[in-house]
C-alpha cells in the first residue's frame, strides 16, 4: 500500500513558514537536496494545497529551477499533482489536478492504488485536515536550527493529537535534523 508522507522543513519553535509565509530562512544545500533527490526517488504523486501549489508552479517550471537544480527540477516537475482547492481550478504545472473537497474514501483509494509513495510539502491546512482523518502514514520533519518567534503551523486546526513512534534521525552537516515519526 501506498502511504502519504508528510516532509516539512519547520524551525525549532514547529512553524513551516514565516507569518508571511516567508521560507528565505529555510538551509539547503548539496547534502539537503541529496536527500531530497533521495526522497522524490520514491514518491510519484505530490499533494497540495492551492498557496503551495501556486509557489512551487512559480519555481519549478522555470529557467531558474532547470538551471539552479536541473535534477530536482526535472523530477518536481515530472511528478504528478494534487491540488486541494475550493478558490480555483485553473493549474498551469504539468501533471496537475485539482480537487475541490478532501473525500477520506478517495485518498484511501488512491493510497490502496498501485505506484510509489505519495508526499506533502508545505500545505499546513491539508496536513492539518488529513492528520484529523488518520490518513497520514509518516511525518518527515528536518528541523532547522533557527527561532521564528512566529509563523505558520501545520496543525493550528488540528483536534487531534496523534501520538508518535520515532523511526529515525539524522543530523546534516548544516545543522539540521531530519526526524521521521509514525502515528501510532
Amino acid at each position: 500500500m501506498r502511504k502519504i508522507i508528510v516532509r516539512e522543513m519547520i524551525s525549532v519553535d514547529g512553524f513551516f513558514a514565516g507569518a508571511k509565509g516567508e521560507i528565505n530562512w529555510h538551509k539547503v544545500d548539496v547534502e539537503f537536496n541529496q536527500d531530497s533527490l533521495e526522497f522524490l526517488e520514491n514518491v510519484d504523486t505530490l499533494i497540495f494545497g492551492r498557496v503551495t501549489y501556486d509557489l512551487m508552479a512559480s519555481y519549478w517550471p522555470t529557467s531558474d529551477a532547470l538551471e539552479d537544480d536541473p535534477i530536482i527540477a526535472h523530477k518536481m516537475n515530472s511528478l504528478q499533482k494534487i491540488i486541494f482547492s475550493k478558490t480555483t481550478d485553473k493549474v498551469i504545472w504539468n501533471n496537475s489536478t485539482t480537487i475541490s473537497e478532501i473525500n477520506a474514501a478517495e485518498i484511501q483509494k488512491m493510497k490502496q492504488g498501485l505506484g510509489k509513495d505519495i508526499a506533502i510539502f508545505g500545505s499546513g491546512m491539508i496536513v492539518s485536515a488529513l492528520t484529523e482523518l488518520g490518513l497520514i502514514d509518516e511525518y518527515r520533519f528536518i528541523v532547522n536550527p533557527v527561532i521564528l518567534g512566529k509563523g505558520k503551523s501545520l496543525f493550528t486546526n488540528s483536534k487531534k493529537m496523534p501520538n508518535l513512534k520515532l523511526l529515525e534521525t539524522y543530523e546534516f552537516k548544516s545543522g539540521n535534523v531530519l526526524l521521521s515519526y509514525k502515528p501510532m
